[in-house]
């Protein structure tokens, strides 16, 4: 009899502490760590790349139609590649793509695209899989849903920390609002708020309630 992958489903708003938590899960259960935003971020480093305009829904969604994605793996964290192009933490992370990427990822025919990106790499794998709409969205049914919390007065500071010029305020009003996928707590997720614990707290407490869940 087969066994279904191991998903782990970690939400939360921007600068929670999902990535850097969902990265040490994954690395202390032996699956693969994946950045979903990271996808969201590669295609509209895309769009800017072929002089679209975010906002030009029919010229997004023309790209869109003809563009490829791959997801891989490389030691333990997938990787991303767009257009046949493998994207950097620079690229992804660029001023420009995080003033584009929230209007990119609300538009729903990118968001049903990616999901479905996102199920195929998951149903092939055990993952941790961090983002906005994990545990509500892509795998609903997996009983292993976190959502990672933190004021935005923390996660202000973090972003400034990491050089970041992003607005925290403005992607959670564009996050929670939007009609597709919106950045909603799952009625059975593990709310933890990371505001004033350490990263290894975090994890700890993570790691303790899926073997709970488990049964170990």
């Amino acid at each position: 009899m087969s066994v279904s992958p191991l998903i782990i489903a970690i939400d939360g708003p921007a600068a929670s502490g999902k990535s850097t938590v969902a990265k040490r899960v994954a690395a202390a259960l032996g699956i693969v760590f994946v950045n979903s935003g990271a996808m969201y971020r590669a295609f509209t480093w895309w769009v800017l790349q072929n002089g679209i305009d975010p906002h030009d829904l029919p010229a997004v969604l023309e790209l869109l139609a003809r563009t490829e994605f791959r997801c891989g793996e490389e030691d333990g964290v997938g990787t991303i590649a767009v257009g046949g192009v493998p994207m950097t933490r620079d690229e992804l992370a660029s001023t420009a793509v995080n003033a584009a990427v929230s209007p990119i990822a609300a538009i729903p025919e990118v968001r049903e695209r990616l999901v479905a990106e996102q199920r195929c790499y998951g149903s092939a794998r055990g993952v941790a899989m961090e983002g906005r709409d994990i545990g509500s969205v892509v795998f609903p049914e997996t009983p292993y849903k976190f959502y990672i919390d933190a004021s935005p007065e923390v996660r202000e500071a973090r972003r400034r920390a990491e050089g970041i010029d992003d607005s925290i305020a403005k992607r959670d009003r564009i996050d929670s609002s939007r009609k597709v996928s919106p950045l909603v707590v799952s009625g059975d997720a593990l709310v933890v708020d990371s505001s004033h614990l350490t990263a290894e707290e975090v994890v700890a407490a993570v790691l303790a309630a899926i073997r709970e869940r488990m049964g170990e």
